[in-house]
Formats: C-alpha cells, structure tokens, sequence
C-alpha cells in the first residue's frame, strides 16, 4: 500500500470546479447578502418611516428562486444530492454501474426536457411581455433561472459523468 492517493475525480481542480461549484456558490452568497439587504432596508422602512418597500417581497422570491437553481448546480456537480440508495448500495457490479448509468440517462434527459419547456415559457413570456405585479420584473428574468440552472445541471453530470457512474462522491 503506497501513501500517494489514487486518481480520483472526487474533486477536480481547474475550471470545471470554477465553473461548476465556485462561481455558483459566489453567486448564491452575493444573492444571500442583497436579500439580506433588502429584508432589512424593508424592515426599518417600516418600523422607522411607517411605510414598506411595496416591491421586497416579490424580489425576495426571486432571489430565492435564482439562489435554488444556482445551488443545484453545485449540488449536482459535487453528487451530494439526495439519493435512494437503500438497494443500490447493496447491490455488487455490474449492477450497481448499470444502475447508476440508468440513473445518470434519466437525470439528463429529465434535464433536457426541463430546458426545452423553459426555453417554451420564456418564448411565450418574452412575446406577452409579461411584467410581475408588483416590481414590474420582466418575468422572462426570474423564469430564466430554470433554464440557466438545469443547463448547469445537465453540463455539470456530463462533466462529472464518471463519478456519476462509479458513484464515487466525497
């Protein structure tokens, strides 16, 4: 037995990490502090001048909606997903690789037919113009996170495909 660690994808460098699990989780950090921002501007408008910022809670959705699909991504990419894996893990190979290889199929073609439906909804919101009701958001912005994010999901198994297969996570 060598101390030198075997090769393993477990946690890749470069710019798959980057792109992948880093930018992601500045992203999600830098949409948590503008919430928190913005929770707490509305907070003393109301306690100190007696009126509320009308458009917060609806932004405040949004951020979480972006910060959801944002954090998949990452999630995705590390494999640290919620699993059923009560028979799977009991299973020996080939079976449990051809498992994971069905699990790794269904995951992408779930993820393609999410981004086709979104690309539909935000066509369809694109042409009507629709605006949310109170910040007069172009909803075409909120909605355009499912689409970002299961593209990033998809990108992200198909990068880490290997690990997908072995079910080799951290």
């Amino acid at each position: 037995m060598s101390d030198t660690p075997t090769p393993r994808d477990e946690n890749p460098k470069g710019p798959a990490e980057i792109i992948f699990f880093k930018l992601p989780m500045a992203i999600i950090g830098t949409l948590i502090l503008i919430g928190i921002t913005i929770n707490f501007s509305n907070v003393v408008s109301r306690h100190i001048f007696q009126t509320a910022i009308f458009w917060a809670e609806e932004i405040l959705i949004f951020i979480v909606v972006w910060s959801v699909f944002i954090g998949a991504v990452a999630v995705a990419y590390r494999g640290a997903h919620l699993k059923m894996d009560l028979v799977s893990a009991r299973i020996g190979q080939p079976w449990r690789t051809i498992i994971n290889g069905l699990t790794i199929t269904a995951l992408i073609l779930c993820g393609i037919f999410a981004i086709l439906q979104s690309i539909e909804v935000l066509q369809l919101l694109g042409k009507n113009g629709q605006l949310s009701v109170t910040a007069e958001v172009p909803m075409v912005i909120p909605h355009s996170a499912i689409l970002i994010g299961f593209v990033l999901i998809v990108l992200a198994v198909i990068v880490r495909w290997r690990a997908y297969l072995r079910g080799d996570f951290e």
